[in-house]
């Protein structure tokens, strides 16, 4: 039994110890520290050492996997329910169609914050799990839900992409929240992945929201309000891999962080992935940024290189049509659809996606 209980000690903290090296990394040392939690909890957050005690301790332990989940959850009040996509689905470009060809086919404005960029730098080299297909949102009485499906790819790819909804509250064209999340993601709703930026002082847009400003030395999203299951609500965004959609991801986050009537977009990032620096067009020239359509001086993309991000919809109000960053009205069907089915196997049991994975080799096609 002691035996059993070491080997328990070691994986147990072997994992949380590999959340902990996943989430250690944030480009965050121009943005505001988060308060102490006030919310009522009934356990402290997880930490390493304290956690790892726990489960040395704990000898009637059956499987790793509840183990590790009753870790993560154990300081939760409130959870989403496991909910379905839903809402109005709207489109993004699929750069699928043209990635033989090593270029986006369109949907790529410099000028007004509008990436369609999932490819390596330079190289070109695409990647599905970067390229958005559909977006959606739906809600119910506590909770948004915002669903982002790709057209293909591994979510825990070992490049590392952050996934995000950004708010705008106030619907002038400068994002005022934004919901990122980090690797790993599991097809159960984790806290402990999702940090909530906001941005005090009004610049994400730099000193315009409809046009590039470089380059602008503001600070972006400046400010966490929720880092990682920590803050005044401790519940307040989740993340996780879409269990009945291959390729998805889905937030939850509570009602109170957007209010009735905002605008949003979603984001896949691999690249840059900053929120202190937004807008990315803001800091970088048109010239250092590149860009992914072959017909354009500045092809190959550069600076701004693999990341996917959308136009904003209304939510909650009839927009004028002169809001920056607003989808149009009629947008083009997709050349495929997400694909059903479960999430991939690297994600079963959800915990599988915390081990460490190292990448295979990728064949880099010669230059044309």
């Amino acid at each position: 039994m002691r035996r059993k209980v070491f080997i328990y000690s070691i994986l147990g903290g072997t994992l949380i110890l590999s959340i902990a090296c996943n989430l250690a990394s944030s480009p965050a040392a121009s943005i505001t520290a988060l308060p102490q939690a006030t919310t009522a909890n009934t356990a402290a957050p997880p930490s390493t050492g304290t956690d790892t005690n726990a489960v040395a301790q704990s000898e009637s332990t059956a499987t790793l996997e509840p183990l590790v989940a009753t870790v993560l959850a154990s300081h939760h009040i409130a959870t989403p329910v496991d909910i379905s996509a839903g809402g109005t689905i709207n489109y993004d470009v699929d750069s699928s169609v043209t990635a033989g060809e090593n270029r986006a086919p369109y949907g790529d404005s410099y000028n007004i914050n509008l990436f369609e960029r999932p490819f390596t730098q330079t190289v070109m080299n695409y990647l599905p799990e970067l390229d958005i297909l559909t977006f959606r949102l739906t809600q119910d009485t506590d909770w948004v839900y915002v669903s982002i499906s790709m057209t293909g790819g591994d979510m825990n790819d070992p490049i590392g992409v952050n996934y995000g909804v950004e708010l705008d509250t106030d619907h002038d064209g400068f994002g005022d929240v934004l919901v990122w999340a980090t690797p790993p993601y599991t097809t159960t709703w984790l806290a402990e992945t999702v940090q909530v930026y906001k941005d005090t002082n009004h610049d994400t847009g730099g000193a315009s929201a409809e046009k590039s400003d470089a380059v602008f030395q503001g600070n972006g999203y400046d400010s966490i309000i929720f880092d990682r299951g920590q803050g005044s609500d401790t519940d307040l965004a989740w993340v996780r891999l879409d269990p009945l959609v291959a390729s998805a991801v889905q937030f939850a986050f509570k009602r109170s962080l957007a209010g009735n009537a905002f605008m949003w977009g979603v984001w896949a990032d691999a690249g840059i992935r900053d929120p202190s620096k937004f807008n990315y067009n803001d800091r970088f020239t048109e010239a250092d940024a590149g860009s992914p359509i072959k017909n354009k001086p500045g092809y190959p993309i550069k600076a701004i290189y693999q990341v996917d991000n959308t136009c904003w919809i209304a939510q909650g109000f009839k927009p004028t049509g002169d809001e920056p960053h607003l989808c149009p009205s009629l947008q083009p069907q997709p050349t495929h659809q997400p694909k059903g089915g479960p999430t991939p196997v690297s994600c079963v049991p959800w915990w599988a996606c915390l081990r460490i994975r190292i990448p295979s080799p990728t064949p880099i096609p010669p230059p044309k």
